[in-house]
Parts: C-alpha cells; structure tokens; sequence
C-alpha cells in the first residue's frame, strides 16, 4: 500500500521548488550586476562605523549621512581616476608629438628586417589586422566606460538603501542564517574582519609596494617615474606574477633605450627588494589583520577574479574563507562529540 505525502509537506516542498526556481531565473538575469551588490556591500561594511559615528553620536538625519558617505566615497574615487589619467596623460601627449619620429622608426626596422631576414613587418594584411584590432580596443574602451558609469551609479543607489535600513538589513541577516545566536555572531564578526582586510589590507600592499620602489626609480632616473610607481602599485595586487609586470618591462625599456646597467639595477632590485615585499609583506599583513592563511589568499584572489571580476580582489579570498568557517560551525552545530577513548 503506498503511503500518501501529508498536504502541508507537499504544499511546502512546492513552494520550495518554485523559491528555488525563481532565485535562480533572477541570479541568471541579474549575474552580471553581481559586482555591484558586492561592491555595495564592501562600502557599507568600511562605512559603518562612520554612519553610526553620525547618525547615533552626532545626531545626524540617516538621509543626510548616508549621501554624506556617498559623496565621500564619490569624491575619493574620482580623486583617484583623476589621478590616474594625469599619470598617461604625459606620455600619450608625448607619444603623439613625436609619432613621426615613432613611424619612421618602425619604418627602419620594417626595412632591417626585410634586407637581414626577409621579412616583412609592414603588409596590406598586418596593416588591416592592426586597424581591425585597434577599432575593437577603442570600442571595448567606450563601451566599458559606460559599463563602469552605470555600475558606479547602481552601487551609490545600493548603497544608499543598505545605509539607510543598516538596522533592518542586519536583523535579518540574524533571522535568515540558519546557526544558532552565538554562531551567527561569529559568522557576521567574522565576515566584516575579512571585508575589512581584504579591502583595505590588498590595496595598502599593493601601495606599499610602489613606495618600496619610488626612491629607487628617483635615484636612477626612470622616466615617467610616477606613472612607474603607479603600475607597480596596481601590478603589486595582482596574484603569482605581481610586480613582476611593472620592474619586467621596466628594465626591458631601458634596455631597449641603451642602459643596460640601469635596466639590470631595475631588474635585481624589483626581483630582491620589492619581490620581498610582496611575497611576505602581504601575506604577513592578510594573516595578521583577518587571520586569512596565504594559500587562502592567493587561491581566493584566482577564483574571484573568475567569479567576480575586479571585485573579487576583495571576495575571493573571502569566498573561500566563509566556506570553510560554516563547515567549522556545522561541525559544531551537528557533528557528534566523540565519546573519550578507554585507556
């Protein structure tokens, strides 16, 4: 005889499925703005305390602090884009001043090549395939410029919401996770000490690294030296190679301008000194301000980029981390205490 599902099983497990089903047709629409929450959620978590400062201590209106931290958060980033197209601003003004002297070099090696290996460097199909290449470079750019614009507005108008219901948001954060009190505590202390290392302890590393190299690129007379720092800075937060890709092509430049004692100095310093600095200052300052072990770090850092994109600097490692933090608290929850061995 076949026994009958009970109706408010039934009725819960449908309503499950369609849950489950709808969850998933909303994530596959809205996949692609998965950095925006993520970036969201980043700034409310740095800016927390801020808002709090305010809105309990100084007695500010929630709506006037919360635009004040978005403004902040606005002036600081475009501080920042700023400052980074004054960087290539001089050498791509430079680059177009001389681009005669640019074509008639490539010329010149066009021409040695040709007349020592008999081969050509300038055709009608190279020509082609480098205007095609450099019309879909030039779109790419446009297009992830619109991109950016209106990702950084949809994270100011996340933002915003998460700020002004902080109170609400963080209520239910306690009512959904399915621990009990002290480990839902655990896990929410915990994932606001991994936001704060990794958005902040990643970029300090990546700057610190830049400073490790300034006073070198000085004292030897780099050109474009704050360009220089400033790829190091953003190549010293990129996983395995790092500054690799700012002292690499560094000294090959010099090379190729005829300081090949200059270009070996940029070489072994970059490879020695600052190479020291990222692999042990920054899995030294990952641990210490998250606890985070290295490999979680730089296995993190992988997978979120995959996953996430830029973001996934900051939620990578956390991924990974989290993951292992609620198969410790499901041990704890769940497991079984193992009864003491007879002697």
């Amino acid at each position: 005889m076949m026994t009958r599902i009970p109706g408010l099983l039934l009725r819960q497990i449908t309503l499950l499925l369609l849950m489950l089903g709808l969850a998933g047709v909303i994530f596959f629409t809205l996949r692609s703005y998965l950095p925006v929450f993520l970036g969201a959620y980043t700034l409310y978590v740095l800016s927390s305390p801020l808002m709090s400062f305010l809105v309990d201590q100084k007695r500010w209106p929630s709506v006037l602090a919360s635009l004040f931290i978005i403004l902040l958060a606005g002036a600081a980033l475009g501080l920042l884009l700023y400052a980074l197209i004054q960087l290539v601003q001089q050498p791509i003004v430079a680059a177009l001043q001389h681009s005669p002297e640019i074509v008639q070099n490539v010329e010149r090696l066009a021409t040695y090549l040709q007349r020592e290996y008999d081969f050509q460097l300038i055709t009608p199909d190279n020509i082609r395939t480098a205007t095609t290449w450099i019309g879909k470079q030039m779109s790419a750019l446009i297009s992830a410029t619109v991109e950016g614009a209106v990702m950084t507005l949809l994270v100011a108008f996340t933002l915003y919401y998460m700020l002004m219901n902080r109170e609400r948001l963080e209520k239910a954060f306690y009512d959904w996770l399915p621990f009990s009190k002290s480990n839902a505590t655990e896990f929410k202390e915990r994932l606001n000490v991994l936001v704060f290392s990794n958005a902040l302890g990643i970029p300090f590393m990546g700057i610190l690294q830049g400073l490790s190299g300034l006073p070198f690129y000085w004292l030897i007379g780099v050109p474009n030296m704050w360009l220089w720092f400033a790829v190091t800075c953003i190549s010293g937060m990129l996983p395995i190679v790092g500054v690799a890709l700012a002292y690499v092509p560094l000294s090959a430049l010099m090379l190729a301008n005829g300081q090949p004692l200059k270009a070996v100095a940029v070489f072994l310093y970059g490879f020695v000194v600052i190479g020291s600095v990222d692999n042990i200052g920054r899995m030294w300052l990952q641990k210490k301000l998250g606890e985070t072990h290295p490999l979680i770090t730089l296995f993190g850092i992988l997978a979120g980029l995959q996953l996430f994109g830029f973001i996934g600097f900051i939620f990578g490692p956390i991924l990974i981390a989290l993951f292992l933090l609620i198969v410790r608290i499901y041990g704890r929850e769940f497991g079984r205490k193992r009864s003491p061995r007879r002697a």
